[in-house]
């Protein structure tokens, strides 16, 4: 058996051990070793095994799945740009908390030292942003290598899986030829065996599992909910009287103090100023509207932070706690207090509701709103950034049986379509997303599916604006900047998106009313995409008299 051959074989088998079940692979010569050690773990049923021939598609993929499991799941490339290709996605596993295991092959230094074709420096490739990174040697025949690959996978996985850190990490390993076991598979310098009964090579005690609490001590308090914890979130604030709104709206909140219309109302200054919270505990990272950042940086509110590690969201920089997890509150929570935000988040929500009605169809608020009143029990939806993530916290309703996820940890338009697919290919129930046609035309290889590998139930809605409709709602969108805004901000691409479907061979609809949009989204086997053409000049219009009639109501 040769070095690499080994090599290959001791780090799949000990990541196995390690309790990780799904591999995405990116094809590729110098990370043959793996990825033949891969596909006999595969076939013998060991691992689920994942084969994407783009690099960034296959780590949003990864990520997916990993965000959706909560276990680190590893990506495997080759050596030179394939490894740069995964850094969108391990810089929003960072910034998101989720755990990736990051392979990447590359020469050994005598090949790099040479200037040899696929190079480049991949031992701190993506720098702060990995929780560990090591370049394992280079494998030899000698003793003492077993232990050391084994305990460097140990390492890896612990570092990935942190118990309120997760994150990802990065294992570069130089592979010499030959790339492909010997023709006879001889016997190995030592055993390569790992610990009996298929246990980790080394167990490391979890020294997060204590984790430290915030103390709410306000009576007029409020929760915001930011992707991490609605649930637990929704618990706590119906258990202690406090109204808990969400980034997502409300889906995923549950009981009598959740706040549907949270977004709407903190955008509202007249009533900010009339129910404007002694303290806000926050869960998670607040990304999407400015009217949360403005609160949380409002000198005459104190902000407790529930973040499970120390690059906490601050910004006014005033957080007076972060911890883990929340305690019991010190002090009993107001009841007129409580009554006074469910008063104004059912006028807010009629409000809404109304202004829509009378919208002509299609608008991006309606869709989401309809999408999230169709989708079946138990349902997952991925949501991308820009505008669909506003439209869902805005208008989606009350959904508490829903699973949203959304790439928030950096918030960037990379890999949208990737992480849905893989999100959905472990959700065990009826899958869907919904993203904006530049979202979906940015990561349109993600629909790249072999022949042999498995496609999702999985239904994506692109609201196609055809260009940047998000800055029609920003600074850039006033009338002001109109000679400049198409060409620079609003994008127009005139893609047609039937015909790219086509190519992947993925199923396509146009939406074109109401009754076809309904239609369309009953659930059906397999990977579809649902198109529904918007109007982006009326978004700026339409946004400005929904506060209106919010403000009016509230």
């Amino acid at each position: 058996m040769n070095p690499s051959t080994a090599q290959a074989r001791v780090i799949v088998d000990e990541l196995i051990r390690n309790t990780v079940s799904h591999v995405v692979l990116c094809p590729g010569s110098r990370n043959a070793p793996l990825s033949l050690a891969l596909y006999d773990a595969a076939s013998t049923g060991k691992l689920r095994l994942h084969v994407r021939i783009d690099e960034r598609s296959a780590a949003f993929l990864a990520l997916g799945i990993a965000a959706r499991t909560g276990r680190p799941v590893a990506v495997l490339c080759t050596s030179g740009t394939a490894a740069s290709n995964f850094h969108p996605a391990v810089l929003e596993a960072d910034r998101a908390g989720v755990p990736l295991i990051v392979l990447t092959a590359d020469r050994p230094p005598e090949l790099r030292a040479a200037g040899a074709n696929q190079v480049i420096d991949q031992r701190r490739l993506y720098g702060d942003a990995v929780r560990y990174g090591d370049e394992l040697a280079v494998a030899e025949r000698r003793a003492g290598q077993n232990s050391y690959w084994r305990s460097q996978v140990c390492r890896a996985w612990n570092a990935a899986y942190g118990e309120w850190r997760s994150g990802p990490v990065h294992l570069n390993i130089p592979f010499r030829e030959p790339l492909v076991p010997d023709e006879e598979d001889g016997e190995w310098y030592e055993s390569l065996e790992g610990r009996p009964g298929g246990a980790r090579w080394t167990e490391l005690p979890d020294f997060g599992a204590l984790p430290a609490f915030v103390v709410p001590s306000a009576r007029h308090g409020l929760v915001i909910a930011c992707d991490t914890g609605v649930g637990a979130a929704s618990e706590w604030a119906e258990q202690h009287g406090w109204p808990v709104v969400s980034e997502t709206g409300g889906i995923g909140l549950t009981g009598s103090t959740a706040i549907g219309a949270g977004a709407w109302l903190l955008g509202v200054p007249e009533f900010i100023e009339r129910h404007k919270p002694e303290q806000v505990l926050c869960l998670g990272r607040p990304t999407v509207f400015r009217q949360v950042q403005a609160l949380l940086s409002d000198a005459d509110v104190e902000v407790l932070l529930v973040r499970p590690d120390s690059d906490w969201p601050a910004p006014a920089h005033n957080v007076r706690q972060v911890g883990q997890w929340f305690a019991e509150p010190t002090k009993p929570a107001d009841p007129e207090w409580l009554a006074s935000w469910q008063r104004a988040d059912a006028a807010a929500k009629a409000a809404v509701r109304e202004a829509l009605a009378e919208e002509p169809w299609p608008t991006g608020l309606r869709l989401a709103a309809e999408l999230v009143a169709a989708l079946p029990e138990d349902a997952m939806l991925v949501v991308g950034p820009s505008n669909p993530t506003r439209d869902i916290a805005l208008a989606g309703g009350m959904r508490p049986d829903v699973l949203v996820h959304r790439n928030r940890g950096v918030a960037g338009i990379d890999g949208a379509v990737s992480t849905a697919i893989g999100a959905a290919s472990v959700h065990k129930g009826p899958s869907y997303a919904l993203l904006g046609d530049l979202t979906f035309l940015h990561d349109i290889n993600g629909l790249l599916t072999g022949p042999a590998e498995s496609r999702p139930d999985l239904t994506i809605v692109v609201l196609n604006d055809d260009g940047g409709g998000i800055f029609t709602l920003l600074e850039q969108g006033a009338p002001e900047h109109s000679a400049g805004f198409e060409r620079v901000f609003g994008t127009p691409h005139g893609a047609d998106l039937g015909a790219l479907c086509a190519g992947y061979r993925v199923p396509h609809v146009v939406a074109e009313t109401l009754t076809e949009f309904r239609a369309a989204l009953r659930p059906a086997p397999g990977l579809r995409v649902i198109e529904v053409r918007v109007d982006r000049a009326r978004h700026r219009d339409l946004h400005a008299r929904l506060r209106a009639a919010v403000s009016a109501a509230v």
